[in-house]
């Protein structure tokens, strides 16, 4: 049947199918994405990439900017006020709420009587990996990442070993940057090739061309010719393995690039290959280790055979535009509104003796007009139409608060006097919940990764105060409550429960932790009330 389209095309960027600037883009003369053209570009990467610059325009307020690029002259009068990038802003808020803590399996037992087995280690690593934490400014990390991710669905971290800071370094990378080669005939959760590329600009000072950059993440045999050398890393001790990653990092100019030579084709006698501090040549670096040490993080949990993750802003991008289109119409409204339009009939108009025409008469304040004896004055009254325009923004509001999950509530604009009880605010509350625990499910296993891949950076470094050998501790990121809570009622809980003999002190002290009271750490808080109950008896 032909429904008028050329395609239809349901991927994990269809919700940007109504956007023509999309389906133009990676086509040459682009002027809305003139980068997308680059040769060194994969094809099955354009919609992801046209996807991110959409998303990055709304959130900038530059949407009818983009639109404009693409021949949309009238998309220059839009009006954008932030409404985009206030959504997702708020979404980064409950997401990772006030704080995040590392925390480690075991380590709250340790200042039992006696410790529960594994938990002094599991407490020694814990303030290990919160002591690297603040070095290496984790919390604003996981800002930059998350608030990238939020936005336009994906976000990646790298972590690399630092010889002269003797801990693994964290780094935030742009997706777009973000090039992962998978094995479509291999059922694998990751990828064991990774590329991270961006072009360089011109720099005519320093002589040197337009160039594209590739640093390349590579798992293969051990050995040149892969000659089934083994190797026993720390951290799978009586396991040897035959894997290493390898690490390239290289330069191509622009213009030696021929059509065809994507970013996973390039010509390497054409590279240039750069060098690190101590001299040494970044072509296929053997790093010692047995994984890839990027991870990427996806802002909803992907569907079957999809890796990539989907922005909060996806399902109410057309809501955003007829909020834009609505205050547009609203603004030219209000001018009306504030500046009438009068007709006049029989009026004696002033007459410019220069030119003897009739002077243009203006509307302010002061001003008089003469009138003859039929004459009138009509003004056009657009006030009601401004009003309803202003009440379509509330529906708008209200309905985007609500198909993004993050509800009215959630976003502020709930008014008090609509909100009955506590009770009713916890309910309207209810949708927002399930967005955030979906969204902290599907970064879960990620920073556990992360932090794994920490400890045996730390491990392969041999770094002082990390055991030689031993498989890493099970390591979390801990989330703050994304709400407030009753802590009066959570308080008086946790004391009848405790009282009555039906929770353990180190579980009553976690739940006030997870209450929002200011506990430090949990572990210490138990060993201080102990102390202080074995003093009073």
């Amino acid at each position: 049947m032909d429904v008028g389209l050329r395609e239809f095309v349901i991927d994990a960027w269809s919700w940007l199918n109504y956007k023509p600037v999309v389906a133009a883009a990676g086509r040459p003369g682009n002027r809305s994405f003139p980068e997308l053209a680059a040769t060194w570009l994969p094809p099955q990467e354009i919609r992801r990439l046209a996807a991110y610059k959409v998303l990055a325009s709304y959130d900038n307020n530059q949407a009818g900017q983009l639109a404009a690029a693409s021949g949309d002259a009238g998309a220059l009068e839009r009006r954008e006020l932030g409404d985009a990038a206030n959504l997702v802003d708020t979404a980064l808020g409950y997401l990772l709420g006030p704080e995040q803590k590392v925390a480690v399996a075991g380590a709250e037992h340790a200042d039992e009587e006696p410790p529960a087995p594994g938990s002094s280690e599991a407490a020694a690593v814990q303030e290990r990996l919160r002591a690297w934490a603040e070095k290496e400014l984790l919390a604003l990390r996981v800002q930059q990442a998350e608030r990238t991710a939020v936005l336009l669905g994906d976000g990646v971290y790298a972590l690399a070993w630092s010889p002269e800071k003797q801990r693994p370094t964290l780094r935030v990378y742009d997706p777009g940057f973000y090039f992962p080669q998978w094995d479509e005939e291999e059922d694998e959760d990751f990828p064991r090739r990774v590329h991270l590329a961006w072009e360089l600009p011109e720099d005519e000072d320093a002589g040197l061309k337009a160039r594209l950059r590739r640093v390349t993440y590579e798992l293969g045999p051990i050995g040149e010719d892969g000659d089934g050398a083994v190797r026993h890393y720390p951290w799978s001790p009586g396991q040897p393995s035959r894997t290493t990653c390898y690490l390239t990092d290289a330069e191509w100019a622009l213009d030696d690039l021929k059509r065809g030579e994507t970013v996973d084709r390039l010509p390497m006698h054409k590279a240039v290959f750069r060098v690190r501090s101590d001299g040494t040549e970044l072509y296929r670096l053997d790093l010692m280790i047995d994984f890839v040490p990027v991870v990427h993080v996806t802002n909803t949990i992907p569907a079957g055979g999809e890796h990539w993750g989907r922005p909060v802003l996806a399902r109410v991008l057309q809501g955003l535009d007829e909020l834009a289109a609505t205050d547009s119409d609203s603004s030219a409204a209000s001018a009306t509104t504030g500046t009438p339009i009068i007709g006049l009939a029989g009026a004696r108009l002033p007459v410019d003796r220069a030119t003897g025409k009739p002077e243009r008469l203006r509307v302010e304040a002061g001003a008089v007009w003469e009138l003859g004896e039929t004459g009138r004055m009509d003004v056009l009254d657009t006030s009601a139409q401004l009003a309803e325009l202003r009440s379509r923004v509330d529906h708008l509001l209200d309905r985007i608060a609500s198909n993004s999950r993050i509800t009215a509530a959630g976003l502020g604009t709930l008014a008090a006097s609509e909100v009955p009880s506590g009770y009713a605010l916890r309910l309207a509350l209810v949708p927002l919940d399930g967005l955030v625990a979906s969204m902290r499910l599907a970064r879960e296993h990620k920073y556990r990764l992360l932090l794994k891949f920490v400890q045996r950076l730390f491990q392969a470094g041999r770094a002082e105060g990390w055991t030689a050998a031993g498989e890493s501790f099970p390591a979390r990121l801990a989330w703050a409550p994304h709400t407030p809570t009753d802590r009066a009622a959570m308080l008086d809980e946790v004391v009848t429960a405790y009282g009555a003999g039906v929770l353990s002190l180190e579980t009553a002290v976690a739940m006030l932790v997870d209450a929002g009271y200011p506990i430090d750490d949990a572990s210490q808080e138990v060993a201080r009330i102990r102390a202080k109950m074995m003093e009073e008896a």
